[in-house]
């Protein structure tokens, strides 16, 4: 199925991360919260900055038309 992203809900303010006993933790709205270890926390780190400047393009992209 494709999402519909006409009706999803885009978080505007970002997560915070600490870390806790040689575990990260991201908090995030709504009381959403996620335990990781540091490989999968940077692993995800890069994955999310990568996403975010592919979404900064395609909005460049969508507004140059």
């Amino acid at each position: 199925m494709i999402p519909r992203f006409d009706r999803i809900h885009a978080e505007t303010e970002p997560g915070v991360a600490s870390a806790e006993n040689g575990l990260v933790v991201l908090d995030g709205p709504d009381g959403v919260a996620i335990t990781m270890t540091a490989i999968a926390a940077a692993g995800t780190g890069h994955s999310l900055i990568a996403a975010a400047e592919a979404a900064e393009r395609q909005i460049a992209d969508k507004d140059d038309d």
